[in-house]
């Protein structure tokens, strides 16, 4: 695991070498790249394609096969395209990784990672949002703590992954506690190490989501180990894709064609709690009915705004608070979204699931 991060270290130095990034990834220069950046532009531009092309094919993330299991589940039948990989990945930095190797062409993450992206030079835009309202995270600690509110955070070693939705949530949390992130120790983790972090007792806290609770805590509860609820959200639930993927005219009708497959699948396992308890929670998961209960009581209406005004002021609050504690450099979000794609989901989905 990466070592406690030393107060005073450069961050944006601690977490590109995290993510394995190096200053060299920003790419060639010249008018060569110029004149290939203006076609790209031009291209991004360009209405969408009405039909799919025969023979367009897309590798799609589907983190535990949730999207697999909610497409047959609700019988949504087969997208006009050619599915020829879905990629168990889920975290923002996993997936910028799979975009940057041409493994992956549109993923499902939260807000943070395309912000991520493109501090690191990497161009992808939004196409997709999906709004939530409840808090998807919690804060847990470690076995034998004596934290019990985000105000005793202060002095304490916090799990952070700057790439990922748990990064802003715990940031978002510090702030409002008004703990400065230099009054605390952020260890600089991916999501998949917080579990091992908090058992070993590297860090003394570490968000977790809301489907990830319950199993730890029927570990450790027994032995001190808590959570902490907040009002904390992580608002957007989106989906992404690389821009060298939507100035593909084929691929980016193709994924226009998969987001009212997602909005659709979102919709019809908040209808379906009982049935995806069973068959994702329990059958996929292993927890108990009576954990998966608790969760989905938690679950969030899908929401699909037809319009991303919210959601990039959303976005625009989060990159700001990100660079006022030097993760990232300032910029206008805008450049983020792809607004050929803003009301498709919207038109997916009944109007209950617009506003």
């Amino acid at each position: 695991m990466p070592s406690p991060a030393v107060p005073g270290v450069d961050r944006r130095l601690f977490l590109t070498s995290l993510l394995g990034v190096t200053a060299a990834a920003a790419g060639l220069s010249g008018c060569a790249e110029s004149s290939a950046a203006t076609g790209a532009e031009d291209a991004l531009s360009a209405p969408l394609a009405d039909r799919v092309p025969a023979g367009t094919s897309l590798k799609i993330a589907s983190y535990q096969n949730v999207q697999q299991l909610q497409f047959k589940l609700a019988e949504l039948g087969d997208p006009p395209f050619k599915v020829s990989s879905w990629a168990n990945i889920g975290a923002g930095p996993d997936v910028i990784n799979a975009f940057r190797a041409g493994s992956l062409d549109v993923a499902n993450n939260a807000g943070i990672p395309p912000i991520q992206a493109h501090f690191q030079g990497y161009d992808a835009k939004i196409v997709a949002i999906n709004i939530t309202r409840k808090p998807n995270y919690l804060f847990a600690t470690k076995p034998g703590s004596d934290i019990r509110t985000v105000e005793d955070f202060r002095g304490r070693k916090l799990a952070f992954s700057q790439g990922q939705a748990q990064g802003v949530v715990l940031l978002r949390a510090l702030k409002k506690a008004g703990i400065a992130y230099d009054d605390a120790e952020l260890v600089p983790l991916t999501s998949n190490q917080f579990l091992t972090a908090l058992q070993s007792g590297q860090v003394d806290i570490a968000p977790l989501g809301n489907t990830q609770a319950p199993a730890y805590l029927a570990q450790y509860e027994s032995k001190g180990a808590r959570t902490i609820t907040t009002d904390v959200v992580d608002l957007l639930n989106l989906l992404w894709a690389p821009s060298s993927v939507l100035s593909d005219p084929a691929k980016s009708a193709a994924v226009a064609a998969y987001i009212p497959y997602w909005a659709k699948g979102a919709v019809w396992t908040y209808e379906h709690p009982d049935v995806w308890n069973e068959e994702f929670y329990v059958g996929t998961q292993n927890l108990t009915l009576a954990q998966a209960r608790d969760i989905t009581a938690l679950a969030n209406k899908p929401l699909f705004p037809p319009s991303w005004d919210e959601a990039i002021a959303w976005e625009q609050e989060t990159a700001d608070l990100l660079a006022e504690g030097g993760f990232v450099k300032k910029f206008d979000v805008g450049s983020l979204f792809d607004h050929r794609f803003e009301d498709i989901a919207a038109k997916a989905v009944p109007a209950e699931y617009r506003r």
